[in-house]
């Protein structure tokens, strides 16, 4: 209720007149139409309608009976009066009936009572508007409300032709375009609807309605609408977002499109423009996006003790609308909250344990190394330059107004991608396609092309990194209800960036040619994606024809974009502003590495250092075969303070084992030489392990899963999901150069860690069978 007051005031400055009551979570307006509103209920609806008349604006109560209304039923009827005439004794005066979505059959009472379906609306809705005294306002949706819905055509359709010609005329009619989500509207596309109607339609607009897809959201500014549409119609609706927060500038563009429909000089100045609309609402929200606001825009107090107020949001599906917040504590601010309880964690947080840790145990500092592995064509530093020049992500700061222009360009609208996402698109599609310019064993290119693939990868490399500083900056800063609303959005596309960006910088000097033996990239890129969304839908679909937006765009450009288990996933409770990078392992990594692991051993064992003889023996054994033989599968997860984790893969098993036989441990045994009695024991052991960790795994196996994962340096963190986006980088790789399927090893005990492989799509394959230890393997084909 706190954001629909917020939203009257915006409407009522931006010069829109009409809300429109019609919530699915509100069970009364649709599966439980029949029952009447609590005193409680009644009181909040009631201030509600208090609250929009006082802003000048009509109040309209929508009702959705169709379901499972029976028409010629008397009670039925009796029941849907006494319903409205309960809301009308609130002070509502304008009222709506829906019959969007149903089954258009008939039950067997009807069927004898009514001629058609038709016919059957039209007498309950007649009968309903006379009952509450022919308001002035009051409209009918009916079941055919767009063209592509009608049967067979509009001006043929038989249902239209009844509503037309026997719902009274004073009743507006909804209509949504040629589609339920219409890339345009025009004077012309509407005078064949207005013909059938016999009056003028009332316009629902789902241009920027998300609830069908929730990876997408839509801040683009209102467009493909003619202005001189307004003096053919009895009214527009905008049907928003349904996160409160992301309506801003959708609503201000709509102010601006209204007033200019208004203006009959024909000067440039009053001539409706997107772009120029866009600037102004942007302009307009950075003021509100930098107040210190916490969900259910409720201001922040800070009271004597540096205490805030917060609020409690309720849970609810996303696919309906915005949550209803209610009730206050007091909590201490916290860089790291939980998006669904007032209180933060009592102790530190796993990743915030972790990081104190690694703060006494590492002498590392912000990352200097390259994002690939050779130095020269793509730009070093990366993530440790831009954390540099543009400041830590820990605390509250201020989203700048170049930020939210790249947000919206990132989530534009249902049709089209802003300017960001079609060059982020548009650089990746062509840095796949021309990657045998830098593949590893493929001709040796002109340089100038050369040259051209690098620059090309740097700028897109520079965008992803924008879009992870994005993702810290909306959750770092000030205003807690955009970070409610927005943060699914961001972090989703934070993630798809983050796999995208190691890919690209994994192809340099990695990728196979198609002359290899396993034909990888030709091979894996028939089941790649050859085009993105909008053009999959092309001017005629309906935009959840395909779903993700710009994250389902791009990850559809990857090797593995079938395989949405690994893009998809809940964000975590927890957000985190801390900027993680993934990015190809470099040899300079390797230091840093096996002290991390080494550290992680005598943490989980309990030893103390002197319990270790050698301080690499622990590194040698866990990641040392693949990086000495298999380093261009490695990828590495860094943050500001340094290299935090890694995962490692093989992608031939069986030619993998008889380089280590051959190569690898005998160098362990030169390197871990017995002197007599004085070797410590445990060294010895691991030495043992070391071996036994190259022993052979059964063809039947290997046939489907020819690649093996190695998760012995995954990090545990807060935030699942960048663990998720490490392996899911590495994946891409596997995939890139030939693999079909993958396998990973993992202990009974270890539920952890067999939990995550299985929301990644990993089965289990094997038990006991493949070592001479225990062990559960399990596989997933790519």
């Amino acid at each position: 209720m706190d954001q629909r007051k917020v939203l009257f005031q915006w409407m009522q400055l931006w010069g829109l007149n009409t809300y429109l009551y019609g919530p699915k979570d509100d069970l009364k307006h649709r599966l439980l139409w029949r029952e009447v509103y609590s005193p409680e209920e009644e009181g909040q609806l009631r201030t509600l309608i208090v609250e929009a008349q006082s802003r000048g604006l009509q109040f309209v109560y929508a009702l959705s009976p169709g379901q499972d209304i029976v028409f010629s039923s008397s009670c039925d009827l009796a029941l849907l009066k006494r319903k409205l005439r309960q809301v009308a004794d609130l002070g509502c005066q304008a009222f709506a009936i829906l019959f969007d979505d149903i089954d258009a059959s008939m039950c067997q009472a009807d069927s004898e009572a009514f001629a058609s379906f038709a016919h059957a609306q039209v007498t309950v809705t007649n009968e309903v508007y006379r009952f509450l005294g022919e308001p002035p306002v009051f409209l009918f949706c009916p079941t055919e409300y767009c063209s592509s819905l009608c049967s067979p055509s509009v001006s043929k359709s038989p249902y239209l032709q009844t509503i037309g010609e026997d719902l009274l005329p004073d009743i507006s009619v909804i209509w949504t375009g040629s589609k339920v989500i219409s890339r345009k509207l025009s004077v012309d596309g509407l005078a064949e609807v207005e013909s059938v109607l016999q009056r003028p339609p009332l316009i629902w607009d789902n241009l920027h309605a998300n609830d069908y897809d929730s990876r997408r959201l839509f801040l683009g500014p209102f467009k493909g609408r003619e202005p001189e549409l307004r003096s053919h119609l009895r009214g527009l609706l905008l049907n928003p977002n349904c996160e409160f927060e992301a309506n801003y500038i959708p609503l201000h563009t709509l102010g601006s499109w209204l007033r200019a429909g208004k203006e009959e000089t024909k000067d440039e100045e009053f001539e409706y423009c997107p772009d120029r609309a866009l600037t102004a609402a942007l302009h307009d929200w950075m003021e509100e996006l930098n107040q210190p606001l916490l969900a259910g825009r409720q201001n922040i107090r800070t009271d004597q003790r540096g205490y805030v107020q917060t609020s409690r949001c309720k849970t609810s599906d996303r696919s309906e609308r915005p949550s209803t917040f209610i009730g206050t504590s007091a909590v201490a601010k916290l860089p790291v909250f939980p998006l669904n309880s007032c209180s933060p964690p009592s102790s530190p947080t796993l990743e915030e344990r972790e990081r104190q840790v690694g703060e006494k145990t590492r002498l590392s500092h912000l990352s200097q190394q390259p994002l690939g592995s050779r130095p020269g064509p793509l730009p070093s530093g990366g993530q440790g330059q831009k954390a540099q020049s543009r400041g830590m992500c820990g605390g509250k700061g201020l989203l700048s107004e170049s930020q939210v222009r790249l947000m919206v360009g990132l989530h534009y609208l249902p049709h089209e991608h802003g300017p960001s996402a079609q060059k982020l698109l548009q650089d990746l599609t062509w840095l796949r396609t021309n990657c045998h310019l830098v593949s590893t064993n493929g001709k040796k290119a002109q340089p100038q092309k050369v040259e051209e693939w690098h620059g090309r990868a740097s700028r897109f490399l520079s965008l992803c990194e924008d879009i992870a500083q994005l993702h810290c900056s909306v959750v770092g800063g000030a205003n807690r209800a955009v970070l409610y609303d927005l943060y699914p959005y961001v972090w989703d596309l934070r993630n798809t960036a983050l796999v995208a960006k190691a890919f690209v910088c994994w192809l340099d000097g990695r990728v196979q040619s198609d002359s290899s033996a396993l034909g990888s990239w030709k091979n894996c890129f028939h089941w790649c994606g050859k085009t993105t969304g909008a053009d999959l839908m092309g001017g005629d679909s309906e935009p959840w024809v395909f779903k993700g937006g710009l994250s389902g765009d791009v990850q559809m450009l990857l090797p593995i974009g079938s395989c949405n288990e690994l893009f998809t996933h809940p964000p975590p409770l927890f957000p985190t502003s801390r900027l993680y990078n993934v990015r190809p392992y470099h040899s300079k990594d390797k230091v840093e590495l096996y002290r991390m692991v080494r550290q992680l051993h005598l943490r989980t064992q309990g030893g103390q250092e002197s319990s270790i003889a050698h301080p690499d023996v622990i590194g040698d054994r866990c990641l040392g075969p693949c990086l000495a033989l298999s380093p261009e599968y490695s990828f590495i997860l860094e943050d500001e303070l340094g290299v935090c984790g890694c995962v490692l893969g093989i992608l031939d098993v069986r030619s993998f084992a008889k380089r280590c036989q051959a190569s690898w441990i005998p160098a362990m045994r030169d390197k871990y030489p017995p002197k007599g009695n004085s070797t410590h024991p445990n060294t010895q052991d691991l030495i043992r392990l070391i071996e036994e960790d190259q022993g052979e795994y059964p063809d039947s196996l290997l046939h489907h899963f020819p690649s093996q994962v190695r998760l012995d340096a995954l990090p545990e963190l807060v935030d699942v999901s960048v663990s998720r986006t490490l392996l899911t980088a590495l994946l891409t790789a596997l995939k890139a150069n030939g693999s079909q399927g993958v396998f990973c090893e993992v202990q009974p005990t270890d539920r952890q860690r067999l939990e995550f492989l299985t929301k990644l799509g990993f089965l289990e394959i094997l038990r006991g069978e493949a070592r001479s230890r225990e062990g559960v393997v399990l596989g997933r084909l790519l």
